[in-house]
């Protein structure tokens, strides 16, 4: 395919990988965060998903600043997705 052919097709973008991507590194990265500082980071998140309030989780690594780029339902959703993933019987 030469570079006039490129030119006419259309490029798809899927934001929602994008988030989903994020999300995934979001949760991992704060995860071991509050791992390293000896928290349960499963009551961590819990308590700021419900909440809202950001002192559930640690200053450690920057990782307060970083889940605060996704959205609570964001986080939510990938969470809840990874499970199911993970525990469907089919």
């Amino acid at each position: 395919m030469n570079m006039g052919d490129k030119l006419n097709l259309t490029m798809k973008f899927d934001l929602d990988k994008d988030k989903e991507k994020q999300a995934k590194a979001v949760i991992i990265e704060v995860y071991k965060a509050l791992e390293e500082k000896g928290y349960n980071p499963i009551n961590q998140f819990i308590g700021y998903i419900l909440s809202g309030d950001p002192t559930y989780i640690t200053n450690h690594n920057n990782a307060r600043s970083i889940i605060r780029k996704i959205e609570r339902d964001e986080l939510l959703e990938e969470l809840l997705k990874a499970y199911l993933k993970n525990n469907r019987s089919e």
